[in-house]
């Protein structure tokens, strides 16, 4: 074994970040083998992880562990989405039931959005795509003399 096998550089680590950005696309979020998105996070100071909830979509994922993570540590935390967190009311019950509680409705919400504008915009595109969809030939039919030119 060489030296330079135990050890990687700069840029390998940097290759290897990228890859696992394109595979993750935020923070705090995974995907599961079966393609569902799942939030947890790690409560401060403690072993423990809270479990935000699993979602069709990586944003509603995103979303809910921006709202744990921003009443955790606060103003100063690093969010996925930091123009869309809103302080609605002030969660002085921080505990990790709570938490969870508040996350979960933020993923919902914007799983159930996503989830609706993404068959909106398959369906109008579905229907746009009806009136360029061309009849399959009878291949075992001799064509029509009108069909000829």
């Amino acid at each position: 074994m060489e030296l330079g096998d135990c050890c990687s550089t700069k840029g390998e680590k940097r290759k290897l970040h990228r890859q696992q950005q394109k595979e993750k696309p935020f923070r705090g979020i995974r995907m599961r083998k079966w393609g569902k998105w799942v939030a947890e996070i790690r409560e401060p100071n403690k072993r423990s992880r809270i479990w935000l909830g699993s979602y069709t979509t990586p944003i509603a994922a995103a979303r809910a562990y921006d709202t744990a993570v921003f009443y955790l540590r606060g103003p100063s935390a690093r969010l996925n989405f930091p123009d869309l967190v809103l302080q609605e009311d002030d969660l002085r019950d921080i505990s990790a039931a709570s938490i969870r509680k508040k996350a979960t409705e933020v993923g919902a919400k914007v799983d159930a959005l996503e989830t609706s504008l993404h068959h909106a915009s398959a369906s109008s595109s579905e229907s746009s795509n009806a009136s360029r969809v061309f009849r399959k030939p009878d291949l075992n039919k001799y064509p029509d003399s009108s069909d000829e030119d």
